[in-house]
């Protein structure tokens, strides 16, 4: 046997050994990047994911709307964050989460009292030049107003809300009243009823000291032609003699027994059950409490209506403005996608979507004539003309504190703890000293 075969052999071997692995790595970088770009590929075809926190009733209700929108935009998923059903709690999350630093919220839904707060903090995008105006001609303008901080937008809103009165028809018809128009007429018109048997109370509404009271406060102010802080001048005008007037009304409604003592501990439900009850001629409140008292149980089914809220003589009336609205936030790492999510939302066929499910009120004028909803909601034709005479708090940066300052004194002005003179006054000092003009 040769000697030199059998290292002719293992040369033969190591060699197609060394090809084999060769081509064995070949492979495994060739699977490797078909991977890699696989999963690339995979990635680029994922939607967006965008976050945003609502209450958890919020939430629910928004699903379809979510649903309608994702349809639409498959490259694009809304997560929706349920939060608690208080709102002052939410809006405590969300005040933490930037505070902390990088939010994971790209959409902040906000109630219309928070927007001042959040926008000077500079958390939200400024959309000014991101919508078309020809887009924003629909809406109502005192909610479109609610999304903007001086002179800019950083809020579209997608459901409004408006203080209003409500009002007993059947029991002003059997008084021979119309429905009343001023201070006085409320009062004449409640006392009337009330001393022909018609009703127990004249006129029920929101005299606790919380936020809800700050609302109905500001709708008698401002028919009263007083205001409560210019947010362009950072005048107060709680000490003027229309806040003393707006004041002397509330308490006579007290005084005069056409409301109960205990109307101070009122927030909006004692209110709508005494009313829907049959015990009050009048009601100050939200339009939540319309298809309540129209349900099939209510006692006063069919026998009530509503009208903007009473005034002084030649002034106007003026309902509380609430609602809410969808922001971006600054942290977001997909503006334009997130912006797609505003502007659906407050589109006129998601608005009409929440309306239909929810009842909400729309911000867009053009869906309070819309068939299909006054078929199901005959009654939002005579929400147009409450909504459009709405009035906002003041869009201040400070708004949390001043209302504060304002429901601490109001409450001791109309529980009698002290007068209206000396509380407007205290409360109108302190505001100054927050706002720095003191």
């Amino acid at each position: 046997m040769n000697s030199s075969q059998p290292i002719y052999q293992l040369k033969q071997f190591l060699a197609k050994w060394l090809s084999y692995r060769r081509n064995l790595v070949g492979m495994a970088i060739t699977i490797a990047l078909g991977i890699l770009f696989s999963a690339k590929i995979a990635l680029t075809q994922q939607p967006v994911q965008l976050n945003v926190m609502m209450s958890a009733l919020d939430a629910a209700q928004a699903q379809s709307v979510v649903q309608r929108f994702e349809e639409q935009n498959p490259n694009i998923q809304v997560n929706l964050i349920e939060g608690p059903n208080a709102t002052n709690l939410v809006e405590d999350l969300y005040t933490s989460s930037f505070l902390l630093g990088d939010s994971p919220y790209d959409l902040i839904a906000m109630d219309v009292v928070w927007l001042p707060k959040f926008a000077a903090a500079n958390w939200l995008i400024d959309l000014t030049d991101r919508i078309p105006e020809e887009e924003l001609a629909d809406f109502l303008p005192a909610d479109l107003e609610g999304g903007r901080y001086e002179g800019r937008l950083y809020r579209l809103p997608y459901r409004t809300d408006a203080g209003m009165l409500y009002y007993r028809t059947d029991l002003l018809e059997a008084a021979g009243l119309e429905p009343p128009e001023t201070f006085e007429d409320l009062l004449t018109a409640s006392r009337t009823v009330q001393e022909a048997g018609g009703a127990t109370w004249g006129y029920v509404w929101q005299g606790r000291q919380y936020e809800g009271l700050a609302a109905m406060f500001v709708e008698v102010l401002a028919g009263a032609g007083g205001f409560w802080i210019n947010p362009d001048t950072l005048e107060v005008g709680l000490d003027q003699p229309e806040a003393i007037e707006a004041i002397n009304f509330l308490r006579s409604t007290i005084g005069e027994g056409v409301s109960p003592p205990g109307v101070t501990t009122y927030q909006e439900e004692e209110a709508r059950r005494l009313f829907q009850g049959g015990n009050s001629v009048f009601m100050r409140n939200w339009p939540y409490a319309f298809p309540l008292g129209n349900s099939e149980d209510s006692p006063i089914q069919g026998l009530f209506d509503i009208r903007p809220m009473v005034h002084a003589p030649g002034q106007t009336s003026a309902g509380a403005i609430g609602g809410w609205g969808l922001g971006i936030s600054n942290t977001t790492a997909h503006p334009d996608e997130a912006l797609e999510v505003v502007r659906f939302f407050a589109s006129e066929e998601a608005q009409k979507l929440m309306a239909l499910e929810n009842g909400y009120l729309p911000t867009r004028e053009s869906l309070y004539s819309d068939p299909d909803i006054l078929a199901q909601y005959p009654y939002y034709s005579g929400l147009l003309e409450v909504v459009q005479n709405g009035v906002l708090r003041p869009p201040v940066a400070q708004y949390a504190q001043a209302s504060d300052i304002l429901q601490r004194y109001l409450s001791a002005a109309l529980t009698g703890r002290t007068s209206p003179e000396n509380a407007m006054q205290a409360a109108a000092n302190e505001t100054r000293t927050l706002l720095g003009r003191g």
